[in-house]
């Protein structure tokens, strides 16, 4: 009989990115590569309907953008906490839900871990955010259900969870050498969570570290809803959002916003959603914006457009220069344009509200912003420029400490006892 493998997994299920590391007992983390080398992989699953196949990460995306027939899903985090998780959708001619989807992401997750160890591993630490489900418990604890279900569903035997900031700050631990006040900030795909939290080299041996956690708080604002925002901005604009009719009403927005919120995509793609879509046709005056809107949803390039104002996103913010959505699978040399000064003026609703849940993080913790050592950033999100320089002006003269973005959650999570 094989014997057991001693040690502990840590999974970041994100709702853009996820990330797996192990750890034996007493021994330092390291993070699992997902995808070559790649230490972190999107959280998306496409379904060919070609080959009849299932994707992973860059390979689902690619696969997508390929114009291989299938099923892309994105985001699937933040439908934990929702009925819709339960739903089911029709994937190669097979009705399948939602939680099923999660399930089988993870089960690909512990297959690759298994790979790199020898061995699928049997005891593992979620992370989780401060909030799954703002302001309503019940649902809340229903995501966890959800997640807890779908982990042991793949064949993990021992589930527990850990906060995502406070994984970030086990990690940080090991680079200290003296002991420190510091703000772990994560900002994800889909949440923003805070803790002021004391730590230092001579702490990481203690068993409880709970008397060190100071304050937790979490928003459930993230950098899909950054996406989102940009995307209803600047291009929806091109598909007729705000347009005025003949009438001079505008358009309806319900489809606008959907088609700018990852996880409701598919939805767009309904024969009944269509057939509504269609019939906005009238309020447009001009209908060569009706016409890109039903080339998005015929055609089926919602995930693509939300793709595309991403990755501006991401160039408008890494070179604080101007850059463009590219929107010519739409129409020929079809693009909207994205400035530094979009990225502020456009999210500054979304990172003021993200700057204040941390100035309560703070608050909580009986402090003020000059007695922090250090914030620490971690969360892909983490890195938009704007949200940086707007924590800088809250906590002015902090250190702001960029950590590994997208491996510090998962590294972590295997220090953690859950």
């Amino acid at each position: 009989m094989m014997s057991p493998l001693h040690g502990t997994l840590g999974i970041d299920f994100g709702t853009s990115n996820s990330a797996v590391s192990w750890a034996e007992p007493h021994g330092l983390s390291r993070l699992i590569p997902l995808e070559g080398e790649a230490l972190a992989m999107p959280t998306a699953v496409f379904f060919n309907a070609e080959d009849h196949r299932t994707h992973f990460g860059r390979d689902a995306v690619r696969q997508y953008l390929s114009g291989s027939e299938g099923r892309l899903m994105r985001s699937l985090k933040s439908l934990l906490g929702s009925p819709l998780l339960l739903e089911k959708t029709e994937v190669n001619h097979q009705q399948v839900s939602f939680q099923d989807i999660v399930a089988t992401f993870l089960a690909e997750l512990r297959q690759r871990a298994a790979q790199a160890l020898g061995r699928a591993p049997t005891r593992v630490v979620m992370g989780r955010p401060v909030h799954f489900v703002d302001d309503n418990p019940q649902r809340d604890a229903q995501a966890q259900r959800s997640l807890h279900e779908a982990a042991l569903a793949v064949g993990f035997e021992q589930v527990t969870f850990q906060l995502e900031p406070i994984a970030a700050a086990l990690d940080y631990e090991r680079r200290l050498s003296r002991e420190s006040l510091v703000l772990v900030v994560d900002v994800g795909g889909g949440t923003s969570d805070f803790t002021v939290v004391r730590l230092g080299p001579q702490r990481r041996a203690q068993a409880d570290r709970s008397a060190d956690v100071l304050a937790t708080t979490g928003v459930h604002i993230g950098g899909t809803d950054f996406d989102h925002k940009l995307s209803l901005e600047r291009a929806m604009p091109l598909l007729g959002y705000r347009h005025l009719g003949p009438q001079q009403r505008e358009v309806p927005s319900r489809v606008f916003f959907d088609l700018s919120t990852r996880h409701l995509i598919q939805w767009l793609y309904l024969p009944r959603a269509l057939s509504q879509a269609q019939a906005l046709r009238e309020d447009y005056a001009e209908p060569q914006l009706h016409e890109r809107l039903m080339t998005v949803l015929r055609h089926r390039e919602g995930h693509r457009l939300a793709h595309e104002v991403e990755q501006a996103k991401i160039r408008c913010s890494q070179d604080d220069a101007d850059t463009a959505i590219t929107l010519s699978f739409i129409e020929r040399g079809l693009q909207a344009s994205l400035t530094p000064a979009d990225l502020r003026d456009h999210l500054a609703d979304l990172l003021s509200r993200t700057v204040a849940c941390a100035r309560d993080c703070v608050q909580r913790a009986g402090l003020g912003g000059g007695a922090l050592d250090a914030i620490y950033l971690t969360g892909g999100s983490s890195a938009l420029r704007p949200f940086q320089r707007a924590l800088q002006a809250e906590f002015d003269g902090v250190e702001l400490v960029v950590g590994d973005l997208f491996g510090g959650v998962a590294s972590g999570l295997a220090y953690s006892r859950g």
